[in-house]
């Protein structure tokens, strides 16, 4: 039984590599579906509509760039000193606040009452403070508790999220008290960077990973196209390469398209 199941996993595996090498909508449905077929097969249920789009999204290098840094400092803080220690540089407005940025792009922002208030909308104020600070984001969520709101968004490149660069704005008290989080501030394109492959690719992976013991799941729920950031140096160089995002009715799970790999789980609660 396990050497046919291998056996129907490498065929998909070869629709799979064909279907990529031909820009024909039809045909890479079909691999999909047939791919979901072989997880249905088993016992992981999954349907090919819980599939999303996905694009040719190719490997990128990160840097550091310090002036957008500074520059979303400012639009915080107004007027701020800076001051830097090695990979670690920090904007201050002793009326204002503090905020203070390392390596891979982690920031943590201080900002004292009433400076930005939130005016019974949080929401709209951290969408307004995205927009000037010239960061895209999707996947907004807010939270509201008494006297506190906490609105998290996702960064994303040319609109495909990058999974693990999350910002978070906390309110108290009707201000904006903290804005924390990763914040990628240079992208550059490479030479040779490695192109996303196919969902089908990827849900074979996890599949063999559920076969493996590695994870445990009985439905997925949606499969995302998207990046993961990675750190090369501590300075912010590093790159953001292809992955996926799969929910399952376990978790989620952030695999890597080059390898398979899963990078990352957040276990369901």
């Amino acid at each position: 039984m396990a050497i046919a199941v291998l056996v129907l996993i490498n065929a998909v595996f070869l629709t799979v590599i064909i279907t990529d090498s031909v820009a024909d909508s039809r045909s890479k449905r079909l691999a999909i579906e047939n791919v979901c077929s072989v997880l249905n097969d088993n016992g992981i249920a999954v349907d090919a509509d819980d599939v999303g789009e996905y694009a040719a999204l190719r490997a990128m290098k990160t840097t550091r760039v310090f002036e957008s840094e500074e520059a979303v400092a400012r639009r915080l803080l107004g007027d701020v000193e800076t001051t830097g220690q090695g990979a670690i540089y920090r904007y201050e407005n002793a009326g204002a606040g503090y905020a203070e940025f390392s390596s891979a792009g982690v920031f943590e922002v201080r900002i004292e009452p009433g400076v930005i208030l939130s005016g019974g909308d949080a929401r709209k104020v951290a969408d307004d403070l995205l927009r000037d600070m010239l960061i895209d984001a999707s996947d907004i969520a807010v939270l509201s508790a008494p006297g506190r709101d906490t609105v998290t968004v996702l960064c994303t490149y040319k609109a495909a999220s990058i999974f693990n660069c999350a910002i978070e704005f906390a309110f108290e008290g009707g201000s904006l008290t903290a804005v924390t989080g990763r914040y990628l501030t240079g992208i550059e394109a490479v030479e040779d960077g490695h192109v996303l492959s196919s969902p089908g690719t990827a849900l074979l992976a996890f599949l063999s990973a559920v076969r493996k013991g590695d994870v445990e799941c009985a439905k997925i729920e949606s499969v995302e196209a998207g990046f993961q950031h990675h750190e090369s140096n501590p300075y912010g160089e590093g790159e953001i390469s292809p992955a996926w995002l799969i929910v399952a009715d376990t978790g989620r799970y952030i695999l890597d398209d080059a390898t398979g790999e899963i990078l990352s789980r957040q276990m369901a609660e």
